[in-house]
């Protein structure tokens, strides 16, 4: 029996919508604009990805976001990053939102407008990536500002593109566009700016003429792979991202110092 859809209407940062075939559109989105990654939505994504893998009315699932995929990251609502048990926290919700992501077991497509520059590795995760062409990549998340990629950008990245491409992507990084994404063999199709949704849709159409069971063991047949690298790379990842946090808070603490120092016998 299908799950009921009491789901839909409960998260912050994701707006769902289904329609009469099951197509799910699952969008990002902070107040309805870009979204911005918080604590709170790293915490309701766990939950709503596993709500959406467990859900048999869902036919096809489309992840998209609103002006944007995820965009930026408010750092200061995550709180202590040092604090071991904050990153406990951190460290379990990063590995389940990815597994839940891959165990959606219905064909999903990733509609991406805008900027895709935090956890792109959740559309990474879809069977198949439909952007604009004025679309980005980009991990603003993790080297750039001083902290490893653990979180599965890499794992996701090296699988898609090859491990050469992810490391430099993700050692020195710019963004990247749809086209060159294209050229890399990480998206499928690159439509003009504002068609990216809809040409999902029209896929979606296109993969429900295939019988439920074949559709659902095609999924489940061509995200094993990536889902086996997910469980086996992640956690330790993640935990190697929390220990160049800590020590990223740590330098931060150290330069502030000084600056305490000087004011106090000022």
């Amino acid at each position: 029996m299908p799950l009921q859809n009491d789901y839909f209407s409960v998260y912050h940062n994701l707006k769902l919508t289904r329609d009469d075939k099951g197509v799910l559109v699952a969008e990002f989105h902070s107040n309805g604009g870009p979204c911005v990654m918080t604590a709170q939505s790293h915490t309701e994504f766990v939950e709503a990805f596993y709500r959406i893998s467990q859900d048999r009315a869902n036919k096809i699932v489309i992840l998209t976001g609103a002006g944007g995929f995820i965009t930026d990251v408010d750092w200061s609502s995550f709180g202590d990053v040092a604090d071991p048990g904050v990153w406990s926290q951190v460290h379990d919700e990063g590995a389940q939102a990815l597994e839940n992501i891959a165990n959606i077991r219905v064909p999903v497509i990733a509609a991406i407008e805008g900027r895709a520059h935090v956890h792109s590795d959740y559309a990474l995760l879809a069977s198949v990536i439909v952007a604009a062409e004025g679309a980005t990549f980009q991990d603003v998340a993790h080297f750039g500002a001083g902290v490893a990629p653990g979180d599965g950008i890499f794992t996701t990245w090296s699988y898609r593109a090859g491990a050469g491409r992810a490391e430099a992507f993700l050692l020195n990084p710019q963004p990247l566009k749809a086209r060159t994404a294209y050229e890399w063999g990480v998206v499928a199709e690159v439509v003009p700016n504002g068609k990216a949704l809809s040409r999902a849709r029209e896929l979606a159409g296109l993969y429900l003429k295939a019988p439920e069971v074949t559709r659902r063991n095609t999924r489940i047949h061509f995200i094993q792979p990536l889902k086996e690298r997910i469980v086996r790379e992640v956690g330790y990842g993640l935990s190697l991202e929390g220990a160049s946090s800590a020590a990223l808070v740590k330098s931060m603490q150290a330069k502030s110092e000084p600056v305490a120092r000087k004011g106090k016998s000022a």
